[in-house]
């Protein structure tokens, strides 16, 4: 925006940051600061009679600072935890850090929540108008942000319609002119808003459904879901269902009916699954290409010319789910195609409690979006290391995509579809299929929303913990126990630091710097455990783990700590220390199943992750801070005789690279010299065996 003004004709002196000052991060903080300040000067020096002419108005850009607001208070360091996405009637956070901001203290301003603008929309209006009628009056202070923590009167809505989240802006206006300009804090000056409120996403959509069942022939049977009023919304998504082994097409009610009451057409599909995988593969490829070629009759033609075909999601369940993705693998060998459709409009693959069979080379996501459902008291694909085809966590591994994946304790294979009988479920703390339910509506539709429309609060119910971030409305009793994963594809151009796939000794890691360590116990090594059950020796150092089968080549570390503090340590390379285009610091963790060091003080694993930079400055964070830790294995028995605990339970971590400068630190994120995992009674756990891999810089 430009913006012209009349300043006095001598202007005051700008004190800024010695030079040597400017170069401390502090210092680079306070120069930021007072150059939020500084055309003030320039302005008022522009006014000043040059040889008895006095020129007119200058006019300059003047850009408001753009940073982040809204969040969750903690109870540990960082105190605070920057987000974006809030669910409607949950409080609301504001927060601001003395620290980054020191020219804040003292002054009185009004707090703005306002509907998300982008730049363009904001130059062309940068009138400040409040959502609730009337901004908040903050003073702000010195000391930690904990002191700047705000909670803004009134509620917002979360109604977006078909959407997920209404986006909203905060702004603090800091020369207290009803306009966002400089020196203003936006937090959401861009095409994302500051945050979002969404509505619960396991409630039914605004669209009434209807549901219709097709015959086009041998193997052709579909249930159909769309939204009733579909002659006026265009083209819409399309969801493709394949069941597994003994189940029906028609069981799959409680994903058909939520999706498309969100907009989303729905087709379940007979699914030929007793030949195995390859029929399977086969029967997805062929309904997805027959309702595509046949939608002018089907349904009596509704659905004609509503259906977007290059946005295709394939959802399959049991065998169904192993079938779909051999399906994408045939169409990327090329060894099936179809006239309606392409590789590329499969934007999403997501497997149920997936089998195994076809292994390494014919069951292969490849560069696909791909998600993973897993139960951890699943009695028929279990997950046992006996058998490879009841592992499902190869399949996840195997994507070089974007890839994610959710694990329920408790959850039968049965407990995944809608059509009764038995849960197929072993173990303690069971959860009903009304339970599981509960759970997949709310995170299919935020999985769906993502990949379909790119929708960016969506994409929180995949890379936060659930401890910190679930919708509300599902079951919240002791037994429901959820850890997700989340890692992104090469397209992301993430800095990886170690994902242990090359440079495999343990003093080194996959980006070449040095790994120094005072665990007793670090090994590298493929992620699969050799024998045939999770009984707990010493000697199967990777007992539990159930990432790879002997032809894939997932790799990561063990390592283990007993009563004593200990560290690891990664050296950053030069090409790494400049963390500026990143957001976080992301890592896989799991806790090794049966283990003494696990079973000797079940619960989350706490332990505390540092960063330090070249200048020797130093912070640490741990990971209970935000709620959450390593969660311990699901404790079923069976697959062994000895112990409980079933497979080794991989959650990501990620934390926001921001909160290492909490409250005055000195850490230079321009200039890092290394990461630091330091455990023990000092910094969380006393005691714990765990597993890590993908240790990286990610952007947001």
């Amino acid at each position: 925006m430009l913006a012209t003004m009349s300043l006095p004709a001598s202007p005051r002196c700008l004190v800024v940051p010695s030079p040597r000052a400017a170069r401390s991060p502090r210092g680079v903080r306070a120069l930021a600061g007072a150059l939020a300040f500084a055309s003030i000067a320039v302005l008022a020096a522009a006014q000043t009679p040059v040889g008895g002419v006095t020129p007119g108005p200058v006019q300059v850009p003047r850009i408001p600072i753009a940073t982040q607001l809204f969040g969750r208070t903690l109870g540990a360091y960082p105190h605070f935890e920057y987000v974006r996405t809030v669910f409607e009637g949950q409080p609301l956070r504001v927060a601001v850090d003395p620290g980054i901001h020191p020219w804040i203290v003292g002054l009185t301003r009004n707090l703005w929540l306002v509907a998300h603008r982008t730049i363009p929309q904001w130059t062309a209006n940068d009138l400040l108008v409040d959502v609730r009628g009337a901004p908040d009056s903050v003073s702000f202070v010195a000391g930690s942000i904990t002191a700047n923590t705000f909670t803004p009167s009134g509620a917002l809505s979360g109604d977006a319609g078909l959407g997920l989240g209404v986006g909203y802006d905060v702004v603090l206006d800091m020369n207290a002119n009803g306009r966002l300009d400089e020196p203003d804090l936006v937090d959401g000056y861009g095409d994302e808003a500051g945050f979002y409120v969404c509505k619960p996403t396991g409630v039914a959509g605004p669209l009434a459904v209807t549901e219709v069942l097709y015959n086009g022939g041998a193997l052709l049977g579909q249930d159909i879901y769309y939204p009733t009023a579909i002659a006026g919304l265009g083209e819409l998504p399309l969801v493709v269902v394949s069941h597994g082994n003994g189940h029906q097409y028609t069981w799959y009610d409680h994903i058909g009916t939520h999706l498309a009451s969100w907009g989303c057409v729905v087709m379940s599909h007979t699914n030929d699954t007793m030949p195995g995988i390859e029929a399977a593969s086969t029967t997805t490829l062929n309904n997805t290409t027959h309702f595509l070629a046949n939608l002018a009759t089907i349904a009596g033609g509704v659905l004609n010319g509503h259906v977007d075909r290059h946005k295709i999601i394939w959802i399959g369940h049991s065998r169904g789910g192993e079938g779909v993705v051999r399906a994408y693998d045939r169409l990327f060998d090329g060894t099936a195609t179809s006239a309606q459709y392409t590789l590329a409009d499969i934007v999403l693959i997501s497997s149920i409690a997936p089998t195994g069979f076809l292994g390494t080379n014919s069951s292969h996501p490849h560069a696909a979006n791909y998600h993973l459902w897993v139960g951890g008291a699943d009695s028929d694909v279990s997950g046992c290391p006996s058998s490879d085809i009841t592992l499902c966590f190869p399949l996840l591994k195997r994507s070089v995509g974007r890839h994610q994946s959710i694990e329920l304790h408790g959850a039968g294979h049965g407990a995944f579809h809608a059509g009764g009988g038995s849960l197929w479920a072993a173990g303690p703390c069971l959860l009903t299929a009304a339970d599981v339910h509960a759970i997949m509506r709310a995170e299919l539709l935020p999985l769906v929303k993502h990949y379909t429309e790119g929708n960016v609060p969506a994409k929180d119910f995949l890379v936060r913990q659930w401890e910190s971030f679930q919708s509300p409305g599902v079951p919240t009793n002791s037994c429901v126990v959820v850890d997700r994963q989340y890692q992104d594809g090469p397209a992301a151009a993430n800095r990886v630091v170690d994902d242990y796939q090359t440079n495999t000794a343990t003093g080194l890691s996959s980006s070449g710097g040095a790994v120094v360590t005072t665990l007793l116990a670090l090994s590298e090594g493929r992620l699969d455990d050799l024998n045939s059950d999770f009984n707990y020796t010493v000697s199967e150092t990777f007992n539990g783990m159930t990432d790879a089968i002997a032809t894939d080549t997932a790799r990561g570390a063990l390592l283990a700590w007993t009563s004593s503090d200990r560290t690891l340590t990664w050296t950053l390379v030069p090409a790494q220390q400049d963390t500026r285009p990143f957001t976080h610091l992301s890592f896989r963790a799991c806790q090794a199943t049966r283990a003494p060091e696990t079973t000797g003080s079940l619960g989350d694993l706490d332990f505390s992750v540092v960063l330090r930079d070249l200048a020797g400055n130093e912070r640490a964070i741990r990971l209970s801070a935000y709620g959450g830790g390593v969660e311990e294995p699901y404790q079923r028995t069976s697959c062994g005789a000895v112990g409980a605990g079933w497979n080794n339970e991989w959650e990501t971590i990620r934390i926001r690279l921001g909160d290492f400068t909490r409250d005055g630190s000195l850490v230079d994120l321009r200039q890092l010299a290394s990461i630091e995992f330091r455990f023990g009674p000092s910094h969380g756990s006393a005691t714990g065996r765990i597993g890590l891999d993908d240790l990286e810089f990610t952007r947001e």
